[in-house]
């Protein structure tokens, strides 16, 4: 059994890439973990987060400093 972050990071990686489709092993691996109601906030969240990505790369808006990452060499 996936952990529960695991599960979800699955979700929202496959609900992510354009065309995929959720299987019914990964839901069922998600609904172990999450309500209905759970999973459609979890939708809800990686619904926002895609919509801020296109939407600030579009328009070029800088990040904001709030999560930062380690520097790549």
């Amino acid at each position: 059994m996936k952990l529960p972050w695991r599960a979800a990071l699955e979700y929202a990686e496959t609900v992510t890439i354009t065309g995929a489709s959720v299987s019914d092993a990964l839901m069922a691996q998600l609904s172990k973990h999450f309500d209905e109601e759970g999973i459609v906030e979890l939708t809800a969240l990686v619904a926002f987060q895609n919509l801020s990505g296109k939407f600030n790369s579009a328009l070029d808006v800088p990040a904001q400093g709030i999560c930062g990452l380690p520097d790549r060499e």
